[in-house]
């Protein structure tokens, strides 16, 4: 890594073409979403997961409808999570406080950092959610909606392992 006195640097290169190329992916704002869940009807767009981040980061637009959803506060070990409001009123917690953030709020969480969000508005609301590096997110959101279309009410226990095999610790 080059390093300047005081200052952060650049990483190491990855790509080591000489002309560059063309890679890039483009998602259509009429795209549909990938996945919905739960009765509420949050719908989950995969913009860039870890996949195809090369491991980089995962990108997600959640959609939530006017029903109250959102997970209890929790951490994770290997990920940093950040939200971004694009509309409606979303209530992101710190670890400390919870906070009405709208259009144009933004909250990061580094590793370990306690954090949940919820829509308790009434009315629909949407965010980005950026996961760093790129865990595969996709997985448990798939898992979510699963449970969510089944019916199914978990055990506690049941829900520790689903929580724990997705990196999600409840406190």
């Amino acid at each position: 890594m080059v390093q300047m006195e005081g200052a952060m640097s650049y990483p190491e290169p990855r790509y080591l073409g000489e002309a560059g190329e063309s890679s890039g992916v483009f998602r259509p704002a009429s795209a549909g979403p990938d996945l919905v869940i739960g009765e509420g009807g949050t719908e989950v767009h995969h913009l860039a997961t870890g996949a195809s981040t090369n491991g980089q980061f995962g990108l997600y637009r959640w959609d939530m409808g006017a029903k109250p959803s959102g997970p209890d506060p929790h951490f994770h070990r290997t990920i940093s999570e950040s939200f971004f409001v694009l509309s409606g009123t979303v209530r992101l917690f710190n670890g400390k406080t919870w906070t009405d953030a709208t259009a144009g709020d933004f909250l990061y969480v580094p590793e370990g950092g306690v954090h949940s969000f919820r829509n308790e508005s009434g009315e629909p609301a949407s965010m980005l959610l950026l996961f760093a590096p790129g865990a595969p997110r996709e997985g448990y959101f798939e898992e979510l909606a699963e449970i969510a279309a089944s019916g199914r009410r978990l055990s506690d226990a049941e829900w520790a392992d689903v929580y724990l095999r997705h990196d999600q610790y409840m406190v």
